[in-house]
């Protein structure tokens, strides 16, 4: 048996349910999902967005209209051929040919421009419908994504959507023109002889018996098909996200077999599907086919006692062919129908979603110009999922203009979670947050967090080049104002031996870049934004000393015009800040200089030495 991940094996220790509960869970999440598709009901969501596209959606439904016409019509041309191509040695037959060779050549026009307008309007809502969706997620604060994984969201922008697509741009126009014909087709049916139309309704129900008796088992199948193999691709996602994790610890064999085992299991579940599949379509094949039989054999009948014609007789099975073809398509439509209508109830999900943090109605403006202060008063925060373990405790800062703060402490002090609510990714459930001296929650977020520059300790960077990435702190920054701010950074050296400088592709997060590399890079990008109000989150903790000792120069720079709050573990990079603020326990509980809190002999006097000392 294989070993569990390093999720499970953390997920046990932590005394949560194991990698088989945890497996069970999300399954049965998305059979509780899953099972709602029957309701169609989230599909009419779509409605804005088709409605405000009426033209080219009246064009495709007059075309399918046409289209269904001339597929109907080829059963009376046919019958015409038939009956009256023959007269008088075959006079008319070339006439009646070429009137069955222009409708079917008129089918086929007809039908080029139906698909053209239909998945023209398709594609077009569903282009509305993942740049809404995509709005909407990059509007969500980071408390919703607590409770939902990036994972789960980035299936519902792809796959969910794909399968709303294949009902927009596919599926509607296949069973619309379904309908049409099966309507068209048994009118056309009782027209030509309503006895044997009888007898072909008499069949109908028994071609439905196989499909609601397979039908569901089939789905259910399905539903654990996907779940398993879903499964099967997280795990695979994962192992590839942690790849050098994977293979430092040796562990391919193991994440191959699992990764395998899920395939296995996947598979099973498929086979047993594929087994009631090819009997469901067994049984519809003889109960179609044999009835068809059994009415052509009562129709040829009817043709030696001179009750029907030749041509009526091929009209006839021409026509139940039709009808026929269009009750099974219908039912695979249906599947269709069913599985979008359970993706568009989870995108709705996402696009209902409220985010915690949003503009208030009449958003206060921030003065103009930016004065770079910023103010914490009475501050209590937990976050979200964990209220019993408070990360600021009556929390008090001010920050003057130009100012340079050190907030100092052990890890889980409070000090990222300062920048945090100073950039409003949360509100406090206590006390007041201020940016020049306007609350942040009577602003518009984007406004407050426009007055910062923020470097984070992940220094997190794009796919994109060098240059995209700085110009992700300001996209009307020239190559010029690049290369200035990637000169302060120290990170010119690097870029420009890039194999095509500034236009080289970093790969996926920058992975190609060492990590001293990336926060360079990171902080030349908050450079460029030329933001009142610089907040360094650690910023130099992935650099070499002679790398941090010109950083630190350049940063020291930068900081002489603009507010700065640094944190940092490492002492030596704040001892020249204009205050150090000490914290513990989510609460201040010394501040001043250097010498000052040296002089002190508290916590700021107890960890200068303990660093200092081990250096």
């Amino acid at each position: 048996m294989t070993d569990p991940s390093p999720i499970a094996a953390r997920a046990e220790a932590d005394g949560r349910p194991g990698a088989g509960a945890v497996l069970a869970e999300q399954m049965s999440e998305a059979g509780e999902r899953r099972a709602k598709t029957r309701d169609i009901r989230p599909l009419m969501r779509l409605w804005p967005l088709a409605v405000r596209h009426k033209a080219p959606a009246l064009l495709a439904g007059f075309w399918l209209l046409l289209s269904t016409s001339a597929s109907l019509g080829l059963t009376v041309t046919a019958r015409g051929a038939i009956d009256n191509g023959f007269q008088g040695g075959g006079a008319q037959l070339n006439l009646w040919f070429l009137l069955l060779g222009a409708n079917a050549l008129f089918l086929g026009l007809a039908t080029a421009v139906r698909y053209f307008y239909v998945t023209k309007t398709g594609e077009r809502v569903i282009a509305d419908l993942r740049k809404a969706l995509f709005q909407r997620i990059l509007t969500l604060d980071p408390a919703f994504y607590v409770k939902m994984r990036t994972g789960e969201v980035l299936s519902r922008l792809t796959t969910d959507i794909a399968l709303v697509e294949t009902l927009m741009t596919t599926s509607v126009s296949y069973a619309l023109r379904n309908v049409l014909t099966l309507i068209g087709g048994i009118v056309l049916l009782m027209v030509v002889s309503p006895k044997l139309t009888g007898l072909v309704l008499l069949i109908v129900p028994v071609l439905i018996v196989p499909l609601f008796l397979f039908g569901r088992r089939v789905r259910k199948l399905t539903v654990a098909s996907q779940d398993r193999f879903a499964h099967a691709v997280g795990f695979a996602g994962e192992s590839v996200d942690a790849i050098e994790t994977v293979q430092a610890f040796g562990r391919e064999a193991s994440a191959i077999g699992r990764f395998g085992e899920a395939v296995e299991a996947a598979f099973g579940v498929s086979l047993t599907r594929m087994k009631a599949r090819a009997w469901m379509t067994a049984l519809i094949i003889i109960v179609m086919f044999g009835g068809v039989t059994l009415v052509l054999w009562l129709g040829a009948q009817d043709v030696i006692a001179g009750r029907m014609s030749p041509g009526a007789l091929l009209q006839f099975v021409l026509l139940s062919v039709f009808a026929a073809g269009a009750v099974g398509a219908l039912g695979e439509s249906w599947g269709d129908v069913q599985k979008a209508a359970g993706a568009m109830q989870r995108i709705d999900e996402l696009m209902q979603s409220q985010p915690a943090i949003a503009p208030p109605a009449s958003p206060r403006a921030l003065p103009e110009p930016p004065r770079g202060e910023v103010s914490m008063s009475g501050v209590d925060f937990a976050y979200p999922g964990r209220p019993d373990l408070p990360a600021l405790k009556g929390f008090s800062l001010t920050v003057r203009p130009g100012e340079t703060v050190a907030l100092v402490g052990p890890s889980g002090a409070g000090k990222s979670t300062v920048f945090r609510l100073l950039l409003r990714f949360y509100d406090p459930q206590a006390g007041a947050v201020t940016v020049d001296d306007v609350d942040v929650r009577d602003a518009d977020p984007v406004a407050v967090r426009g007055r910062f520059a923020w470097v984070s300790q992940e220094a997190p960077l794009f796919s994109g080049s060098a240059l995209e990435n700085i110009r992700f702190g300001r996209e009307t920054a020239t190559e010029d104002d690049a290369r200035a701010v990637a000169a302060e950074a120290q990170a010119l050296g690097f870029i420009e031996a890039l194999p095509e400088g500034f236009a080289t592709p970093l790969g996926e997060r920058g992975k190609s870049l060492s990590g001293g590399q990336r926060q360079r890079l990171a902080i030349a990008r908050a450079l460029v934004r030329e933001a009142p109000i610089l907040l360094l989150d650690e910023a130099t903790s992935a650099l070499d000393a002679e790398s941090e000792r010109l950083v630190q120069a350049a940063l020291d720079q930068a900081m002489e015009a603009r507010t700065t709050l640094v944190i940092a573990h490492r002492l030596a990079t704040v001892l020249r800040a204009d205050r150090i603020v000490v914290m513990q326990d989510g609460a201040v509980v010394e501040q001043g200089t250097h010498p000052e809190l040296i002089a002190r002999g508290g916590l700021y006097a107890r960890l200068a030495e303990l660093q200092f000392r081990a250096e």
